[in-house]
């Protein structure tokens, strides 16, 4: 039985803290993004908008289970360690926007941009839901923030993108 709690804290970790992207001493959000979050979009960007975003809905559900898990595990509440949620939000900002190495890197920036400044409802997200939501959905919505922005941003630029 003591094998299975050390498997159940090691798959819960893995997938909290970005495959252990979250363990960097300086800025793990940053670093599951690039590390965690990117890889994960180049490998869903073949698919078609709709696959896409129903496999970013369900990656969404288990990682609310992800998150509540992680923080039980770690003892810490919404520790820093855990990244699954910065990955999430990522994906989120890649929903439905061509994929270009400038799409890429924009959405980036934009996605940490507000994740950081954490503009409202996504504050109170993080303030007032429970668990694992409360964890995961402000970074959701700074995903929706920079998905917004990113496609306004691509439209702006229109033909004149490298």
């Amino acid at each position: 039985m003591k094998n299975n709690g050390k498997l159940y804290r090691f798959v819960m970790l893995f997938f909290a803290t970005g495959a252990g992207t979250g363990y960097t001493p300086i800025a793990p959000g940053t670093i599951g993004t690039m590390f965690a979050g990117i890889p994960l979009y180049l490998l869903l960007s073949g698919l078609t908008s709709g696959w896409y975003a129903a496999v970013v809905l369900v990656f969404i559900v288990f990682s609310v289970f992800f998150c509540e898990a992680g923080e039980r595990v770690l003892g810490e509440k919404d520790s820093r360690k855990i990244v699954i949620d910065e990955v999430c939000g990522y994906l989120v900002t890649m929903a439905f926007v061509p994929m270009s190495v400038l799409a890429i890197v924009a959405g980036f920036f934009l996605f940490r941009f507000f994740d950081i400044v954490k503009l409202q409802p996504a504050k109170w997200v993080e303030d007032n839901l429970p668990g694992g939501m409360g964890v995961l959905f402000d970074d959701v919505a700074a995903g929706i923030y920079a998905n917004i922005s990113l496609h306004l941003l691509l439209w702006i630029a229109g033909d004149r993108l490298p």
